[in-house]
C-alpha cells in the first residue's frame, strides 16, 4: 500500500485530518484482512494491478448484503458494531477512494476518468456523465439552459468536452454530473457542492485554467444567498407610450431568471417562453373586473358527467388564486437545483377516477391504495394474454352482449388502458373538464379486481408523483380543455411540459439551497378597476412579511369555497398605470402602502436611431412639444418616445403623427385644435400638419358671433418642415 502518497492525495481533496485517518485506518485493515475475505492477492496495489480491486470490493459487498441480512460473516474484517452494514458500507466508500488514488497514478489515467475531474468537500470525484437521448438515440453531455427547468427538454446537448468544462469553470453554469463511482446525475455547478478540479493538459491550455485548482473558503456562495429575493409589488406608471410594456416583460424574465438578456429580441423571447410555461401571466383589469374574477367566485356549471341538463352555482378560481396556488406547489416541490423527474420519452394520459360529483369514494380509494381505475369492461376479467390483441377485447365484448354496457368507444378506453398504457407512462388524474388534481406514473400491469360497486372493476398500479390539496384548471398545463371520455391520450404538442415538470416533486441534488421558480403576474391598467373590490382580504396578504413561510405569515379563509389560502413569497406582482387615464392620487390608499412605485417618462434619447433613419431630429421635436403639454396641462400627458421607437422612415413617421399623436393630442385638449397647434408650433398655414380656415358666419344680420371662428384639418401631405419646432 502506498501509505503516505495516499495520505498526500486525501490531504489535496480538503478532507479533514480526522476523515483522512479514518480512511488510511480502513484501507490498512482491509489490506490485513483481505485474504480471510476470499482474496488471494497479497497487498491491495497487487489487487488492483490484476483486477483493479473488483473482486476486493464485491466482497466487501457480500459481506454487507450479509450483515443486513442478520448474517455475521462481517467478523473477518470487524470483530464488533452496532450497525455493521453501515460500518460495511464506509470500508466500500474508502476503498473506493483508494481506487481511485491508484488509478490517478496510472499512465492510463484519464482514458479511465476522463478529461474532467470534480469534486465535492469530502474528496469525492465527480465527472460530467454521457446521457442518451431518448428519441434520437445520441449520448451527450447535457448543460442546463439559462433559466431553464432540469427537464432534458430544456438541457443542451453538447458532444465536445471542451465545451461542456468551459461551461462549468468559466461560465458557471450547471451540468449533468455524477459520482466517478457510479449513481444519481444531477445538475450541479463549480463552486457550490463541487469545490475543486483537475483538467487533462490541452484541455487546461484551451481554457486558459490550471490544470487543478479549487475555490477559496471566501468565494463560495450558497446559491439562497445570490437568488432568494423578496416578494415584488411594483406598479411601473407613466404617461402613455413610454414603454412600460416592455419594461413589465424585462422586470418578469429578471425576477424569474435572475438577470436579463441583452437585446429587446432576446428579453421578449425568453418572456414568451415564461408565459407558455406558466411562470407568467397577463391580466387587464377593466371597469367590469371583480373579485370573483381574481380570486374566486360562483359560477353556473351545466350538468353533471352524463346528463348534461340543468346547472348547479360551483366555486372557481379567479386568475390571481390560480398562478399562487402554482407557485406555492412549486416551492414546495423544491428549488432551481432540485432534480425534476424526467419526462422525455413518455406517453400522457387523461383518467377520470370516477364521476367528479358522485363519486369520490372512487378517487379517494385511488389516492389511498395506489391504483389507476377504469368503469368501462364490466364484471369481465381481462387479464387473458389473448386480450393482448385489441380484436380480441372486441370479440369477448360483443359475445357479453348485454351484459355490457358502451359500443365502440368504450371498447377502445379500455384497449388503451390495459394494452397502449405502458410502465413509466404518466397520467394525469382529471376533476370535470375543467380541473386535474393528482399526478400519477403507471407501475404496473392490468389487473381485476371486483369493486364493491360492481363497476369500478379494471386497475392498474400507479406511483403518484403530486396529489393536489387544491385543484388547478387544466390550463396550467395543457392548452386545451379536457373530453369527457374517461381514458385517452393527451396531445404532447398541447402539453406544458414545464409546467407539469414543476409540480412534480423532485430530489434534492445536494446543492446548496436555492430560491424555488419565481412567478410573475402582471396587471396592465391597473388603476382602471375598483382596487378594493377586486383584492377584497388579499390587499393584508400581499404585504412581504405576510406571505407564506415567512414570519409575520397569514392566511384567510376565502368566503366562497372556505378554503384556507395565503399567497406564496415566490409570486410578485407587476402593475402598469397609464398617469393620463387616471391620475395615481386617485389609488387606494392600501394598495399605495403595499407596492412601490417607479416612474417612466419619455425619454427623448433613445430616438436617436428613429432620427437617423427617418431624417428628422426626433430628440428634440419630442422634447418642445412635451415642454409645451407640461406648461398647457401637465406632465402626467406628456408623449411617451415608444411612439416614435419604429418610426424608420419619413413616411411611417408622418402615418404615427397623423393616426396616433395628433388624435391623442386634441383628446388631451378636448378638441381644442387652438392649443393642439400651440403645442405642435404650427400656425395653421398648412405648411406644416395643420390647415386652418376662418369659417364665414351663416347668420350676417347679427352681430352676436363678431368674434372670428376656424376650421382646423390635418393635411394629408405634412409639410417639409413640419418638424422643425421653434
Amino acid at each position: 500500500m502506498k501509505l503516505k502518497e495516499f495520505r498526500d492525495w486525501l490531504t489535496a481533496r480538503n478532507l479533514t485530518p480526522n476523515s483522512i485517518q479514518s480512511c488510511v485506518n480502513a484501507v490498512q485493515r482491509i489490506e490485513k484482512f483481505m485474504k480471510k475475505m476470499g482474496n488471494n492477492y497479497d497487498n491491495l496495489d497487487d489487487a488492483f494491478a490484476k483486477d483493479g480491486l473488483k473482486q476486493l470490493s464485491n466482497d466487501l459487498f457480500r459481506l454487507r448484503e450479509n450483515a443486513r441480512n442478520g448474517g455475521q460473516d462481517y467478523t473477518v474484517l470487524i470483530s464488533t458494531s452496532k450497525d455493521p452494514a453501515k460500518r460495511l458500507g464506509d470500508f466500500q466508500n474508502w476503498l473506493k477512494k483508494y481506487q481511485i488514488f491508484l488509478r490517478e497514478k496510472a499512465d492510463n489515467n484519464q482514458e479511465k476518468e476522463g478529461p474532467v475531474l470534480l469534486f465535492d468537500k469530502a474528496g469525492t470525484p465527480y465527472v460530467p456523465v454521457l446521457v442518451e437521448n431518448r428519441q434520437t438515440g445520441i449520448k451527450a453531455y447535457r448543460i442546463k439552459s439559462q433559466g431553464g427547468s432540469n427537464s432534458a427538454a430544456d438541457s443542451i446537448e453538447e458532444e465536445d468536452i471542451l465545451a461542456v468544462a468551459r461551461a462549468l469553470l468559466v461560465d458557471g453554469r450547471p451540468v449533468r454530473i455524477q459520482p466517478l463511482s457510479g449513481g444519481q446525475t444531477n445538475y450541479l455547478t463549480y463552486g457550490n457542492k463541487l469545490i475543486s478540479y483537475q483538467l487533462q493538459k490541452d484541455l487546461a491550455g484551451d481554457l486558459g485554467l490550471p490544470t487543478a485548482g479549487k475555490v477559496e473558503a471566501t468565494e463560495i456562495k450558497t446559491n439562497l444567498e445570490e437568488m432568494t429575493m423578496r416578494s415584488t409589488n411594483l406598479i411601473l406608471y407613466g404617461p402613455p407610450g413610454t414603454g412600460k410594456t416592455y419594461a413589465t416583460a424585462a422586470e418578469a424574465v429578471r425576477l424569474c431568471d435572475g438577470h436579463v438578456p441583452a437585446g429587446r429580441t432576446e428579453v421578449m423571447k425568453r418572456y414568451q417562453e415564461l408565459v407558455k410555461s406558466g411562470q407568467v401571466r397577463f391580466i387587464t383589469f377593466h371597469q367590469s373586473f371583480s373579485y370573483e374574477d381574481f380570486v374566486e367566485g360562483l359560477r353556473p356549471v351545466q350538468g353533471n358527467d352524463e346528463d348534461e341538463t340543468g346547472f348547479s352555482l360551483e366555486p372557481r378560481h379567479g386568475v390571481f388564486r390560480d398562478i399562487a396556488t402554482v407557485a406555492e406547489l412549486a416551492s414546495k416541490s423544491g428549488n432551481r437545483n432540485t432534480e425534476r423527474l424526467d419526462l422525455s420519452g413518455r406517453d400522457f394520459y387523461k383518467m377520470s377516477l370516477g364521476r367528479a360529483k358522485y363519486d369520490e369514494h372512487v378517487y379517494q380509494g385511488a389516492i389511498e391504495e395506489e391504483y389507476i381505475v377504469l368503469g368501462w369492461g364490466g364484471e369481465e376479467d381481462w387479464s387473458d394474454a389473448r386480450f393482448d390483441d385489441s380484436n380480441e377485447i372486441r370479440k369477448r365484448w360483443k359475445e357479453l352482449g348485454d351484459e355490457i354496457d358502451g359500443g365502440n368507444n368504450p371498447i377502445s378506453q379500455l384497449d388503451r388502458f390495459r394494452n397502449q398504457m405502458q410502465i413509466g407512462d404518466i397520467i394525469v388524474v382529471s376533476k370535470g373538464n375543467h380541473y386535474f388534481r393528482a399526478i400519477g406514473e403507471i407501475t404496473g400491469p392490468y389487473y381485476f379486481e371486483m369493486a364493491e360497486d360492481g363497476i369500478y372493476n379494471h386497475r392498474r398500479s400507479v406511483r403518484w408523483l403530486s396529489v393536489l390539496d387544491t385543484e388547478l384548471p387544466v390550463e396550467a398545463i395543457l392548452e386545451v380543455k379536457f373530453s369527457q371520455q374517461s381514458c385517452y391520450s393527451l396531445n404532447q404538442k398541447k402539453l406544458k411540459l414545464e409546467a407539469l415538470s414543476r409540480l412534480i416533486p423532485g430530489e434534492d441534488t445536494g446543492e446548496s439551497g436555492s430560491a424555488p421558480d419565481q412567478f410573475v403576474l402582471i396587471i396592465d391598467e391597473i388603476n382602471r378597476a375598483n382596487i378594493s373590490k377586486v383584492f377584497g382580504e388579499l390587499i393584508t396578504l400581499l404585504e412581504p412579511d405576510k406571505r407564506l413561510g415567512e414570519d409575520g405569515e397569514i392566511k384567510l379563509t376565502l368566503p366562497y369555497s372556505g378554503t384556507s389560502f395565503g399567497v406564496p413569497s415566490n409570486l410578485h406582482i407587476i402593475g402598469t398605470m397609464n398617469t393620463a387615464d387616471r391620475s395615481i392620487a386617485l389609488l387606494d390608499t392600501a394598495l399605495r402602502r403595499r407596492f412601490i412605485f417607479r416612474e417612466l417618462m419619455p425619454d427623448p434619447a433613445l430616438l436617436k436611431e428613429a432620427s437617423v433613419a427617418s431624417k428628422v431630429d426626433l430628440v428634440n421635436f419630442l422634447m418642445r412639444i412635451n415642454d409645451r403639454i407640461e406648461y398647457l396641462f401637465d406632465r402626467e400627458h406628456q408623449i411617451g418616445h415608444a411612439y416614435f421607437m419604429k418610426c424608420t422612415s419619413r413616411v411611417a413617421l408622418d402615418e404615427v403623427m397623423r393616426d396616433k399623436i395628433i388624435p391623442l393630442l386634441a383628446e388631451y385638449f378636448y378638441e381644442d385644435w387652438g392649443k393642439l397647434a400651440l403645442v405642435l408650433g404650427d400656425t395653421g398655414k398648412g405648411d406644416k400638419f395643420l390647415q386652418r380656415t376662418e369659417l364665414k358666419s351663416p347668420f350676417p344680420d347679427t352681430d352676436d358671433f363678431s368674434e372670428p371662428r376656424f376650421r382646423w384639418q390635418v393635411l394629408e401631405q405634412f409639410g417639409p418642415n413640419a418638424y422643425k419646432v421653434v
